[in-house]
């Protein structure tokens, strides 16, 4: 019950995720150009490494320690202070390191890439890692609702045009930073003074670089193909990537939100030796992340050109060819999230999850910058896919003696089938309609009553599955 607590809270964070964005994004499209769009994508891309390279592997190395010590309030608080300890010494390393590359290397943007960096200084006081240990999601989804709600009322109170494109950074990053500090005042009831005297933060060091060079290699296939559209083709470019991007992503969401949610309560089972109930979480969690991708894969395809159209404007009607073509990431990511963040690190296999990231990044590396010179952004986008799906392929066959993969995939043809249906009649609507937001709400009603409907019929896994929650649930009442 504690898991599905956890995961309704990440949800309704999500949702409102999607929801503000219904409303941020379209006033951005229309106050902001591409160009400017593309300068806030470009210069952030560049940010994210800084950020990345102080957080190492901290924000999930960080979850997977305390969700193991979170019984023992001792060895819970000192492990808190060592790893936080070691955060704010390598953020601000890592904002040094950024000050020297403004001042030495970087003239273009120079203003927007200060306001960025407002987002590393953030990550000082970034402790939601403690907070997912503890599988206490609703103080972290409740933080994320705020900032988002704030962050949403200042873009429309100040941001007005495109002269406000400074205003507009400076807005997600302080909030950001705002975020981050309101979680400090639950976590002095969780945690006592730290003693200096026995505290070792450096001993955390390795183990979470083993846990970053994934981050890394993650990184490489999502902010550098902006950096690299930025300089290969245009800063325009890397907006359309951007948006489409996000958009994608925030469906993705949805999904990976399981896996959120399961990462500690995995690694708290591995600590209890309980592999058979891994493994059964695993199939599980298998069946409703596969339903739900293939929904959201399908779906947003078929609602793309109205979307895009009514959502973005045309002045970004690139995005949702971009959109389509991204699309199959949602089943991807879902599978190696499943299989990376519900499996091989609670279990510290962190080795096998390295390589398949490390895989992707240097499938990427390789094919980007040809696909780029050739197809600019659209290249990138396939290329995208391609990195994702030798991520998952990999991790599979790393698994294949652990369990039969079959039974990850068990029924996964009646997704599939169901899926397809639901595109062809949401296609069919999406083209026979003008493109409207009443008709756009129709076309997923439908759309999700069609894919509902064949999954009943046929009986799907996560059907069967929801079923026996159901029935479980009322027994228990």
């Amino acid at each position: 019950m504690k898991i599905l607590k956890n995961y309704l809270y990440n949800v309704s964070y999500n949702l409102l995720a999607i929801l503000l964005p219904i409303f941020t994004v379209p006033y951005i499209a229309r106050v902001l150009n591409p160009y400017e769009v593309g300068i806030n994508s470009a210069t952030n891309s560049v940010i994210t490494y800084f950020l990345l390279a102080g957080t190492l592997g901290i924000t999930t190395y960080g979850n997977r320690e305390i969700a193991t010590k979170r019984d023992n309030p001792r060895e819970r608080s000192q492990t808190f202070w060592e790893i936080e300890f070691l955060q704010i010494s390598t953020i601000l390393l890592a904002y040094l390191a950024f000050i020297v590359y403004l001042m030495a290397f970087q003239k273009q943007f120079r203003i927007y890439f200060f306001y960025q960096s407002f987002f590393i200084v953030a990550g000082l006081f970034d402790v939601s890692w403690f907070f997912m240990g503890m599988e206490d999601f609703k103080k972290t989804v409740v933080r994320n609702m705020l900032v988002k709600i704030i962050s949403a009322g200042l873009i429309f109170t100040l941001v007005k045009s495109t002269a406000d494109l400074g205003i507009y950074i400076l807005i997600l990053s302080l909030s950001q930073l705002f975020g981050n500090l309101t979680l400090w005042s639950y976590l002095m009831h969780l945690v006592t003074k730290p003693d200096f005297k026995h505290l070792k933060p450096w001993r955390h060091l390795k183990p979470s670089i083993a846990l970053f060079i994934p981050q890394v290699a993650i990184m490489i296939y999502v902010s550098l193909n902006k950096t690299m559209l930025w300089k290969l083709d245009s800063v325009t470019a890397a907006g359309f990537y951007d948006y489409s991007d996000k958009i994608t992503k925030i469906a993705l969401s949805i999904v990976t939100s399981l896996g959120t949610v399961l990462l500690p309560h995995m690694s708290n089972l591995y600590g209890k030796k309980q592999f058979d109930k891994i493994k059964e979480y695993l199939v599980n969690s298998a069946a409703i992340m596969l339903f739900l991708a293939f929904a959201l894969a399908f779906g947003i395809c078929g609602i793309s050109h109205s979307f895009v159209l009514k959502f973005l404007t045309a002045k970004f009607a690139p995005v949702a060819e971009l959109i389509v073509l991204e699309s199959p990431v949602l089943i991807m990511i879902a599978l190696s999230n499943l299989i990376g963040n519900q499996y091989l690190l609670p279990l510290r296999r962190t080795k096998q999850y390295t390589q398949s990231v490390t895989l992707g990044a240097i499938t990427n590396i390789i094919l980007n910058v040809p696909a780029i010179l050739l197809f600019g952004v659209k290249g990138s986008m396939v290329v995208t896919v391609i990195s994702e799906t030798v991520v998952t392929g990999f991790q599979l066959w790393v698994i294949r003696h652990d369990l039969k993969i079959t039974l990850l995939f068990k029924g996964c043809y009646k997704y599939l089938f169901a899926g397809i249906l639901m595109f062809i009649v949401v296609f069919s609507l999406d083209h026979y309609f003008v493109p409207s937001y009443p008709h756009i709400v129709l076309e997923v009603l439908i759309g999700a009553i069609v894919y509902f409907a064949v999954n009943f019929a046929l009986r799907s896994p996560a059907f069967k599955l929801a079923l026996t929650f159901l029935k479980n649930h009322r027994k228990t009442n």
